[in-house]
């Protein structure tokens, strides 16, 4: 019985053994399944943390047909290569940058909204809204030379040296194999927790992807192998008051010089085309 009484002292006094958490560390959570919480690494967006945002400041504005429905936008040998949408009016320009004049022109078949345009491995690839299916063209005639086609719908369109990227009006954006056109990966664009929606027309810039936002008036900067949004530009006070009245005029096209390093946007309908310099705020 004395043996009995001094085991529960010194077990009072000291606790049960085994249960006692090593120096230094912290106890086993009282509930759940004892696996440890998935990281970033493992597909889990990050907590959300200040996510910086950027200003900007004019370097140049030059014109821009104010009928074209800006839908992509291309910097390639000197020249913006443009993708225009609506049904009936949709077409592929070459346009010369400083003074806004269409140096060539072909429309697509009037039942095609077309949208968003990349320019990869010597071809251009146009998306169409609703259709699932894109047309590739000879960069210099714009003659047709194939089609491909996808899942869901077509908003943007962008490329990275090795895929096509393509954004459908959801949080995602799918990595598609130029030659086969299989889906090689896909990421959920987040800002922490949050998934952003309505990402509308692409551009690869220094190894991120800007993208436009329908009816915002700021781009998103994407982590391409995560989704992450690591950044903002706020494009706010581009146009100014009443130059634009419909209310689909809205910011819709980025084309990135990557000579030049120079930085171009404008817009649905938009009588102007801005080369912008980003500034911290």
């Amino acid at each position: 019985m004395r043996h009995l009484t001094l085991l529960l002292f010194l077990t009072i006094l000291f606790g049960t053994p085994g249960c006692r958490p090593e120096p230094g560390t912290d106890a086993a959570p009282a509930s759940g399944s004892g696996n440890p919480s998935p990281s970033p690494q493992d597909g889990t967006p990050e907590k959300a943390g200040k996510v910086p945002t950027y200003g900007y400041e004019v370097i140049n504005k030059w014109p821009h047909d104010p009928k074209a429905f800006t839908q992509g936008l291309v910097f390639n040998d000197g020249v913006l290569i443009e993708s225009t949408g609506q049904e009936g009016r949709s077409s592929l320009r070459r346009v010369e940058l400083k003074t806004g004049r269409v140096l060539k022109k072909v429309d697509v078949p009037r039942q095609y909204f077309a949208e968003g345009l990349a320019h990869l491995g010597g071809k251009l690839y146009q998306l169409t809204w609703q259709h699932k299916k894109g047309f590739i063209y000879d960069p210099e005639s714009f003659q047709q030379v194939g089609e491909f086609m996808y899942d869901g719908q077509g908003w943007g369109l962008t490329q990275d040296g090795e895929s096509l990227i393509l954004s459908d009006g959801t949080s995602q954006l799918r990595f598609i194999d130029p030659n086969t056109f299989e889906v090689r990966r896909t990421v959920n664009v987040h800002e922490g927790s949050q998934s952003l929606r309505e990402i509308n027309e692409l551009e690869y810039v220094k190894g991120e992807i800007y993208a436009n936002v329908w009816h915002k008036d700021s781009i998103a900067r994407i982590d391409p192998r995560t989704g992450n949004i690591v950044g903002w530009i706020d494009l706010k006070g581009l146009l100014a008051p009443g130059e634009v009245s419909d209310e689909e005029a809205v910011l819709n096209g980025i084309a990135y010089d990557e000579a030049g390093d120079r930085l171009f946007v404008t817009g649905k309908l938009w009588p102007r085309l801005f080369e912008i310099r980003l500034k911290e705020k």
